[in-house]
């Protein structure tokens, strides 16, 4: 690609200053990048190296008492952002900038349909003087132009009644409604299994190119970066440490921080472990399990049903490690829950340890439950945010019959086991990262000594180098401990990298399993195939996943 002479963005120096509270005096440190005309520059790095935060300061959305030093420059097509009068700002936004979040459900207003917050994007920017049925038009256009089905029904819905990659069109619909000249992603797939996310990413590689956009991408994940990326650009604690073309970073590196995380790519190394050999009775067994979910229907719609498992047989070994893989909606979390018995099942069988566990009563339950524990993905949500970890973490054993400060030295040693030290007792969930609070989580659900632990998507918000700490830490535990494991996620190298077997669900079946090796070279189905073929990075990673 031929670049222009005069790029479209250019970001000249860019510090951003934060508090004197903060532990660093920058959030972004003399960063300058390029963003040509009908280009993809993706912006990467972990947690807290400052490329959300140079998002937000391109829109003029820093938070208080976050502010741009003087001698910065961010010049959309020759115009320099940072001296604009906030009037002009609020202009430019929608209009000739846009930006597409992470979490669609955050930013778009549950209360409100689709319909009119899209059109609130188009009137808010209404130069042409449209009236209510052009707007009404247009926005039908751009519903059906980012591949959503039914545009009239999708208008009519709200938030909640979306799947995830269906809000997150949405967002790229409202994004795109005026034409932008500059498109800001940030971590637009990194929730999304993993065909909704390469649906995701050809859907804006494709608008991209129709629109001549430039695209500031920003995302941790360098598998992505192969897939879409024209430049990339390397930050770590608010600097830029390499920048360059997509081969030349990939193919490449030059700087330690790249290198190291491009190594923790999951599916990289050969991890996983034979199956273990099957004994007379396994830990955990699962019979014919059924379960249907019927949604109440709304005044415009009919109810809704889900088959959630549908006659699902799965048997787990002592000391075994399962992954459970498939897209959003295959039945993944139900199973998990179901063996919690969070969820009850319609018919069916779950054995433990030789016991049937379903109809137990509150006792049985409680005793059942002291052998299971699980893992939720989003670490914050499942922490209490006004309780101290010491106390979430200890919480469960003094409900067994362990005496408090018994129990608190537990959790501080369990804490230092995890690698977060004994004196992270005393703090809150908001005091850590979320790779921090998904270590807690850990310890929390290892606090009652386990004989089975399920993890459900563990891993999937992390930054790659964190998810694969948290990986190797799972694995020592699981050796050390002897622990059983159910593991279910979407990405299908985090499934090669951490078990000894793994299954694949799609709508409430199980219609493939085997060892990683002989799932992944040599997969049967077809919907197997499937997500293998919609895993990012293919071309420039040589994954092991038939170690």
């Amino acid at each position: 690609m031929t670049k222009p002479s005069s790029p479209l963005l250019s970001i000249q120096d860019l510090s951003i200053v934060l508090p004197s509270s903060g532990d660093r005096g920058h959030a972004v440190e003399r960063l300058s990048l390029d963003i040509a005309e009908n280009e993809i520059v993706c912006l990467v790095g972990e947690s807290g190296s400052g490329k959300s935060m140079t998002a937000h300061a391109i829109l003029g959305l820093l938070p208080p008492r976050v502010s741009i030093d003087p001698r910065s420059r961010v010049l959309l097509e020759g115009t320099d952002l940072t001296k604009l009068p906030a009037a002009q700002m609020r202009k430019l936004r929608g209009e000739r900038i846009a930006m597409v979040f992470q979490e669609p459900m955050s930013a778009l207003n549950p209360l409100q349909r689709i319909g009119a917050q899209v059109a609130e994007a188009l009137q808010l920017h209404n130069t042409a003087g449209l009236g209510a049925t052009a707007i009404e038009e247009r926005c039908l256009a751009i519903i059906d132009a980012v591949g959503l089905p039914s545009p009239k029904q999708i208008v009519r819905s709200y938030p909640f009644q979306l799947s995830g990659g269906q809000r997150q069109r949405v967002m790229i619909a409202m994004a795109l409604l005026n034409n932008p000249r500059l498109l800001l992603a940030d971590e637009p797939t990194t929730a999304l299994d993993v065909t909704t996310q390469r649906q995701i990413l050809d859907l804006i590689q494709t608008l991209q190119v129709e629109r001549r956009m430039g695209v500031l991408f920003i995302t941790h994940d360098f598998g992505v970066v192969a897939d879409i990326a024209d430049r990339v650009v390397v930050m770590r604690h608010g600097r830029v440490v390499e920048q360059g073309s997509r081969d030349a970073v990939l193919r490449n590196p030059q700087h330690d921080y790249t290198k190291a995380l491009i190594a923790a790519v999951p599916g990289r190394s050969a991890r996983s472990t034979p199956r273990t050999q099957k004994t007379a009775e396994p830990l955990l067994k699962i019979e014919n399990l059924r379960k249907t979910f019927v949604s109440k229907s709304g005044l415009f719609s009919a109810p809704r049903t889900v088959v959630a498992a549908d006659g699902i047989d799965l048997a787990i070994q002592e000391g075994e490690t399962v992954s459970v893989v498939g897209e959003s909606g295959s039945g993944k979390s139900t199973l998990g829950r179901m063996v919690m018995r969070l969820i009850e099942p319609d018919s069916g069988a779950i054995t433990f340890a030789g016991q049937p566990i379903l109809g137990q009563d509150a006792a049985a339950l409680r005793a059942y439950r002291k052998q299971v524990q699980i893992i939720f993905q989003d670490p914050f949500a499942s922490l209490n945010p006004r309780q101290k970890v010491g106390d979430a973490i200890a919480r469960g054993p003094m409900i067994h019959g362990m005496p408090r400060a018994e129990a608190l030295k537990v959790a501080a040693a369990l804490l230092d086991r995890v690698g977060l030290g004994a004196s992270a007792v005393n703090r809150f969930p908001h005091e850590f990262s979320g790779g921090q609070r998904q270590r807690i989580s850990i310890a929390r659900a290892l606090a009652l000594k386990p004989r089975l632990l399920i993890a459900d998507e563990a891993v999937s918000a992390l930054d790659v180098s964190i998810q694969s700490q948290v990986l190797a830490l799972l694995a020592e535990l699981k050796a050390e401990l002897g622990l059983t494991m159910m593991f279910i996620t979407h990405d299908l190298r985090v499934a090669a990298e951490i078990s000894n077997a793994v299954v694949v669900m799609q709508r409430g079946q199980i219609v493939e399993r085997g060892a990683p090796g002989q799932l992944f070279s040599n997969p049967q189905h077809a919907y197997t195939r499937t997500l293998l073929g919609a895993m990012p990075g293919l071309d420039f990673f040589e994954h092991r996943l038939a170690a």
